[in-house]
């Protein structure tokens, strides 16, 4: 941040202040990861503490929530750009390695006019795949959770029956339904330890053999590209394919971090392990997973895009927040308000600190609101909704 930024935001009222400081935080994070970090433990599990129905429960929602928004938002960087790059990419010649950080679609586009570009994919994308490949620890990881939790909370609370962990009764314990829940959760965790593995030796191949054979070289791009190969007619979906469904990572100033495509694998994947870990609980743990997954993936996934550029279009129509908003909805960073807040003292006479308050007012207005939407409606409505029906669709069991 440049120094005037620095000097400015400390003129900017009390109240106005940490909510500025906090968007500017949003907006220096690494790719997707810290600022959806934050965005989504307080989504999620701030509104479970508050409607927690018992302490296992709210020890199973900490321990969920925390542990899965570390493995999506930090852990795929730390073994994308620091473990897998370094192995996989080591025999790669030098002019050759930061390519690894270019994604794998703007490689394969730029292959198609350019010939050294495209003798250069031949050692570059099986070293992407593998890379990618590498990172499927992440969503396999998040897989296993929800069985490691039922493990936690047997071990814990001695409880493995929801009725109990939600405090909709407060029977003994079946001995049999909980060595049912401990094997369920040892089998698939071990399941998942087992399609790593076969990743890992896939990745190994890869790097190994991939620029020699063309049939590897197809897998590559399937990998870090699916959408061409799988829609490579139709612009749309070959598109959305690549977006939301591509294990590559993104590239920041030459790094690896993550991705749409890595984000949504993780959300799904886990959303596997989410109904089979309530299922092996009983059938309430499995409707109330079944009423709040779709509406949370849903959101986790696209919904917080939609959600802000709603409100931009919303905003840039009523005529509001007129000096950041553009005909595109483009909206600057904190780090360029000094020099819009200087533009506009030239026109309209006022002082940098006022032109400045007033666009980090909207600055927060533009960024706030959407981040409060996501903490109230799909957080807070959202948790107790659930418990909400949870309770009654039990209620209404019992009374039949």
């Amino acid at each position: 941040m440049s120094t005037n930024n620095k000097i400015l935001i400390n003129t900017l009222p009390k109240s106005l202040r940490p909510a500025a400081k906090f968007v500017r935080h949003q907006e220096q994070a690494s790719g997707l990861s810290t600022s959806r970090f934050i965005q989504d433990v307080t989504t999620c599990l701030i509104p479970k503490a508050v409607f927690s129905r018992s302490f296992a429960d709210l020890t199973e929602n900490t321990f969920l929530e925390t542990s899965e928004e570390t493995l999506i938002y930090f852990v795929p960087t730390i073994l994308g750009q620091y473990a897998a790059r370094n192995i996989f990419s080591k025999n790669l010649p030098q002019n050759l390695k930061n390519e690894v950080a270019t994604t794998g679609v703007e490689l394969i586009n730029k292959a198609k006019t350019d010939l050294i570009a495209k003798e250069n994919n031949k050692k570059v994308l099986p070293i992407k795949a593998a890379i990618a490949l590498s990172a499927m620890a992440i969503p396999l990881a998040e897989f296993s959770l929800n069985y490691i939790k039922n493990l936690m909370t047997l071990k814990l609370f001695n409880k493995s029956d929801f009725k109990n962990i939600a405090s909709l009764e407060n029977n003994t314990e079946d001995s049999s339904h909980q060595e049912k829940v401990k094997n369920s959760a040892k089998k698939h965790i071990k399941l998942a330890a087992g399609i790593y593995a076969g990743c890992l030796s896939l990745a190994g191949l890869l790097a190994l053999k991939g620029h020699k054979s063309k049939f590897l070289q197809k897998i590559s791009e399937f990998i870090i590209a699916p959408g061409n190969k799988l829609f490579s007619k139709n612009e749309k979906a070959k598109n959305f394919i690549n977006k939301y469904f591509c294990m590559d990572f993104n590239n920041q100033n030459g790094k690896l971090v993550l991705s749409k495509g890595q984000l949504t694998t993780c959300v799904l994947t886990g959303g596997v392990g989410y109904f089979g870990a309530s299922s092996d609980r009983g059938k309430e743990n499995l409707k109330e997973t079944a009423t709040r997954f779709p509406l949370v993936a849903l959101y986790v996934i696209t919904g917080s895009e939609f959600v802000e550029k709603g409100f931009k279009a919303l905003l840039y129509k009523m005529g509001k927040c007129k000096e950041l908003i553009g005909k595109n909805l483009e909206v600057p960073k904190f780090e360029e308000l000094p020099n819009f807040a200087k533009k506009l003292s030239e026109k309209n006479h006022l002082s940098l600190e006022e032109n400045y308050k007033n666009l980090a007012k909207q600055k927060v207005l533009i960024s706030g609101l959407p981040y409060i939407f996501s903490i109230g409606v799909m957080g807070f409505f959202v948790a107790g909704m659930t418990n909400y029906f949870t309770k009654l669709r039990y209620n209404h069991s019992k009374n039949q």
